[in-house]
């Protein structure tokens, strides 16, 4: 039996191999996800409205584990190493067939949509899942096509989903029984053996990553948002660096918080919408984003919840502090209709510096800039992916090394050239720790980071004085609403000074040591760069 649920386009399952399978679902509303989430005990609903869920053992990312087929139309293509794994097309075949296998007589869900809002540069997307709060994550997640788009939609990649099927490490050769493999000849991405929704969104982040610099269209792990005066800010990040949370400002149209495309003229969301943290999230810091998870339509990823009363606990990181809400783009006020807007004025750097000795803020040059977007600095926290057990330094090129298909430099060239065209502001922000590392020092307060944030874009900052820092040699501002003075100075806040002076040493020399792997692809003047921000 084939249940539609809203438009079933002409161009049906078939096309992936599919045979057989159960009653397939197609672009369902969100009551009947839910009354079929809920029916076959996916999930439930909490007090308010929204959909809990758990994912098991994988409650984030599992890198290893992700898999590029490499064949003629690949092999020139990718950067191959740690974070592109190759797999041959007979073992991704053989896999495949056997995803395919598991499929049939089981009930799926479709879901045609769109990945980017730029009709110019956007695919048509389709996601195949076996359970119905997957199929809410992707309907939530991106760009939901116009009755009359669907009719005729042909899916330019598809994504199939099965997380209860496990790949065999003995014979498909995958690290574990969970598999990520992406084939760009085919386009097609298979998903098996995990229920972490966020392999859905990065899978789609990697297409794009992929496809759009032949168009010339940068792509960015980044949010954006738009100012009262038409001025476009993008916001670099790693997860957990407040992406999600300083770009949905009250003050500025969000046009969205993960993932963007920077064209010739124009700056465009890839998503409809938002997948965001919500460990120990403040209704007081972030009302925006906590109202979300009272919502009916918000998925809820591993959140705590009293079976008895439905109630959240938000501060329980029982199963993972990776906790996650998926939730339209629109549930946030004040956002962009369109999801596209003009070329950005100001970039913002984000980092969580776990050793405490980055400036809260900082003005880069166009050099330093290039620099630090190679390097995409940050800390990692137990919890948001599988086998971090504790804070760690880490350096993921671009801001998302994983997603990228393609070598670093093909991304961070085509950013300084944009920005040198544009003549692009850029600004590092440490949202990490003050007065000390991880466990000695305390998180930066985001009342400072937002007025420092807001200084920066509305001008501010540009006419205070500033200073260079010793040790990392970007230009630290002496003074800005709304921030005490010492704050502005990571050395001012340690009780040690020589301590930080050792700390900062440290990670300077991290710095220097991980850019030694792009010396030889960016021109002498970042190289120069490099050396004065390790010296």
């Amino acid at each position: 039996m084939h249940q539609a649920g809203f438009v079933v386009p002409k161009l049906g399952l078939e096309t992936l191999g599919l045979k057989n399978p159960g009653n397939v679902y197609w672009n369902l509303q969100v009551p009947s996800l839910y009354e079929e989430a809920v029916r076959r005990r996916e999930g439930v609903v909490a007090d308010g409205g929204a959909l809990v869920v758990r994912t098991g053992i994988h409650t984030g990312r599992s890198p290893n584990d992700k898999f590029i087929v490499e064949d003629s139309e690949s092999k020139p293509r990718i950067d191959w190493g740690k974070t592109n794994k190759p797999i041959t097309p007979d073992r991704y075949r053989a896999l495949y067939n056997r995803m395919l296998a598991y499929a049939q007589r089981r009930d799926l869900f479709v879901r045609d949509c769109w990945a980017g809002a730029d009709p110019a540069h956007r695919i048509g997307v389709r996601v195949v899942n076996e359970t119905a709060w997957h199929n809410l994550f992707a309907r939530n997640m991106f760009l939901r096509p116009r009755r009359e788009e669907l009719e005729g939609f042909r899916p330019e990649f598809t994504i199939l989903n099965l997380p209860g099927f496990q790949a065999d490490p003995k014979l498909d050769g995958t690290a574990s029984d969970c598999a990520i493999l992406v084939n760009f000849t085919d386009r097609v991405v298979a998903i098996c053996g995990t229920w972490y929704a966020g392999e859905i969104k990065k899978s789609v982040f990697t297409i794009l990553n992929y496809l759009l610099p032949d168009k010339n269209v940068l792509p960015m792990h980044a949010s954006a948002n738009l100012g009262p005066k038409g001025d476009v800010a993008v916001f670099f990040g790693l997860s957990g660096t407040g992406k999600t949370t300083l770009s949905a400002d009250p003050t500025r149209t969000l046009i969205g918080d993960d993932e963007h495309g920077w064209a010739e003229d124009s700056l465009f969301n890839f998503e409809g919408g938002c997948y965001a943290k919500v460990i120990k999230l403040s209704r007081e810091a972030e009302p925006e984003i906590y109202a979300t998870t009272g919502r009916f339509g918000t998925v809820l990823e591993n959140v705590v919840i009293d079976p008895a009363t439905g109630r959240l606990d938000l501060d329980d990181g029982a199963y993972t502090e990776n906790t996650r809400a998926c939730y339209p783009l629109d549930f946030i006020p004040n956002t962009s209709s369109t999801g596209i807007a003009g070329t950005p004025e100001n970039i913002v750097m984000l980092t969580a510096d776990a050793f405490g000795v980055l400036p809260p803020i900082s003005r880069l040059s166009p050099e330093q800039a290039m620099y630090h977007f190679l390097s995409g600095y940050t800390a990692r926290v137990a919890g948001t992916e599988k086998g971090v057990t504790e804070p760690q330094a880490t350096f993921s090129t671009c801001f998302g090394a994983p997603f990228m298909p393609r070598h670093p430099t093909v991304y961070a060239k085509m950013l300084g050239e944009k920005m040198a065209r544009q003549n692009v502001k850029c600004w590092l922000v440490n949202t990490g720790w003050s007065g000390g590392g991880f466990g000695v020092g305390e998180r930066m307060s985001i009342r400072h980071t937002r007025a420092m944030v807001r200084a920066a874009l509305d001008g501010t900052l540009a006419g205070v004085a500033s200073s260079t820092d010793p040790h990392f040699g970007m230009q630290v501002p002496s003074a800005c609403p709304d921030v005490p003075g010492d704050v502005l100075n990571p050395k001012n806040t340690w009780k040690d000074k020589k301590a930080y002076d050792s700390a900062a040493r440290d990670v300077a020399q991290r710095f220097e040591k991980n850019f030694q792997q792009f010396e030889s692809h960016v021109d002498d003047k970042v190289n120069k760069s490099a050396i004065r921000a390790a010296a």
